[in-house]
């Protein structure tokens, strides 16, 4: 599903594109944040090249996303079979405060 984001305020309205993926390779699954042109890469089956992407957290679980500094290229088919039994973006973590004394 594609969202459509934006703002009205000011002289020019941005809109944004955002779609949530499930991606993986042999070591495992995460959701992809697509934004944008990243959108239309994104189809189900297809092998895509993540370079310089990041994790991000959204509400106490980690997502993947490539912005301005990374780069989404679609690619031939992959050679490996994705491990399912991981999906790093059902784990959930809680930020923990260490006071040092």
């Amino acid at each position: 599903m594609v969202m459509q984001k934006g703002r009205s305020d000011g002289p020019q309205s941005r809109q944004m594109r955002i779609a949530e993926c499930l991606v993986g390779d042999e070591t495992g699954m995460i959701i992809f944040t697509a934004r944008n042109d990243q959108v239309d890469m994104m189809k189900e089956g297809a092998t895509v090249t993540l370079r310089n992407a990041k994790i991000d957290m959204f509400k106490g679980s980690m997502r993947l996303a490539a912005d301005k500094w990374g780069r989404v290229e679609v690619t031939e088919p992959a050679s490996f079979t994705v491990k399912e039994d991981n999906n790093l973006s059902l784990i959930e973590y809680e930020l923990v405060n260490v006071v040092v004394e």
